[in-house]
């Protein structure tokens, strides 16, 4: 019999629903969540009052097909994690990376020891945040993170309602275990949460997913689109992906090439350290994107071709005369430039690869965000804070980025 387990979810969101849903229609799982956004603890504590929550699969259950629609009761929501966390044997955050930090203040006081902490997703620089929020005792921790979330989710109703519209197949998430001894199986304990689907399949290291990130597609194709814009408002949303260009695709290649060659040369300095797992974007692309793409020819007309892709626009502000201008402060360069393409720059200022389509989409994104990450070619800049990137705490050399493991 499996060993009855505690999991809190972290959040209120489209995530923390599925998750806290998932997790409550499970016998053997007791569910707690812990929202500290606002007042949304009380309001979703006045909801479960009256009503269940309800979830609805729509692509069904992986076996039988039919789509599966069933309602649970949430017992403990609250925003004090003095009540949340003691107990807790997974506690996993399904908040956007910006939100990590105060989460990981939140419940640092009553963290125990063997307690497995998740990012779902965790976002580049995630383990690094974590050690540094919670010194030594994520020594004794299991820090886990996942690339993305499993399933493509929308509340309906908050606290009421809320429908899963793509389940994953398979969601690669890395472990490192330190010095912990827990009683349960982490990597067993996320899966029953879960269900059948998305498999979860674990990294070689925590190294390896940082640098096999799909973070770094946005801000090299926003910067190529509209890096030398007069300004001007324009007709139509253009299209993201599909409307991709030469330039906007040498920007992404050239990217994704420094990433292969910082896996390569810390494979090199450290052979122990498995990077196999690291591809070209455009490999991984016809290996994870095959069934959707038309012309395989070039990483351009990958994206051009990709109906999974369909209609997905740049992010773009109205005018009150009805045309657009692009959103700079949208996630694409807020989330992704922090916890993302200079997260990947760190790894290789560490490994001694040179950047120059790193450093010059770094330069222009900083501009947009008002900050100064990059100075030249190197991460010095006076918000380094406000990053993830390894500098950020202290680890500069290739032996310290090992020793976490």
């Amino acid at each position: 019999m499996t060993k009855k387990i505690t999991v809190l979810v972290c959040g209120g969101g489209n995530g923390a629903h599925v998750t806290a849903g998932l997790a409550a229609s499970r016998d053997d799982i007791e569910t707690r969540v812990l929202t500290t956004f606002a007042d949304e603890a009380e309001r979703w504590t006045n909801i479960m009052k009256e009503n269940d929550l309800r979830i609805t699969v729509d692509e069904g259950d992986i076996k039988s097909g039919e789509s599966v629609d069933f309602k649970v009761k949430l017992n403990c929501i609250t925003k004090d994690p003095s009540k949340a966390v003691p107990g807790a044997d997974v506690i996993i955050f399904t908040v956007p990376a910006f939100a990590h930090q105060s989460y990981l203040e939140a419940i640092e006081p009553y963290i125990q020891p063997n307690t497995t902490i998740v990012g779902m997703p965790g976002q580049p620089g995630f383990e690094f945040q974590v050690f540094d929020v919670l010194k030594d005792k994520a020594k004794q921790c299991v820090i886990m993170s996942f690339e993305s979330l499993p399933w493509a989710c929308r509340i309906a109703e908050f606290g009421k309602f809320v429908q899963i519209l793509m389940v994953k197949v398979n969601l690669m998430g890395c472990l490192i275990r330190g010095q912990s001894k827990p009683s349960y199986d982490p990597m067993e304990a996320v899966q029953r949460v879960m269900g059948k689907a998305p498999i979860l399949t674990q990294a070689n290291n925590y190294i390896e997913p940082i640098l096999a990130t799909k973070s770094i597609i946005h801000p090299p194709i926003m910067y190529g689109k509209w890096k030398d814009w007069d300004g001007k408002p324009i007709e139509e949303k253009p299209l993201f992906y599909q409307g991709l260009d030469e330039e906007q695709a040498r920007y992404l290649g050239g990217i994704s090439d420094e990433l292969v060659a910082t896996a390569k040369a810390i494979a090199a300095q450290k052979p122990e350290v498995d990077l196999s797992g690291v591809l070209h974007l455009y490999d991984w692309y016809l290996r994870d994107h095959k069934p959707y793409i038309k012309d395989t020819t070039s990483l351009l007309t990958v994206l051009q071709t990709d109906t999974a892709y369909d209609g997905l626009v740049h992010p773009m502000k109205e005018t009150e005369d009805g045309k657009f201008v692009p959103d700079f402060r949208y996630r694409y360069l807020t989330e992704d430039v922090p916890n993302g393409l200079v997260v990947t720059k760190g790894l290789a200022q560490i490994a001694g690869v040179p950047t120059p389509y790193h450093d010059e989409v770094i330069a222009w994104c900083q501009k947009q965000l008002g900050k100064e990450i990059i100075v030249g070619d190197e991460l010095k800049g006076k918000d380094i804070g406000s990053t993830r990137c390894p500098q950020r705490y202290g680890i500069n050399t290739m032996d310290a980025l090992v020793n976490i493991m």
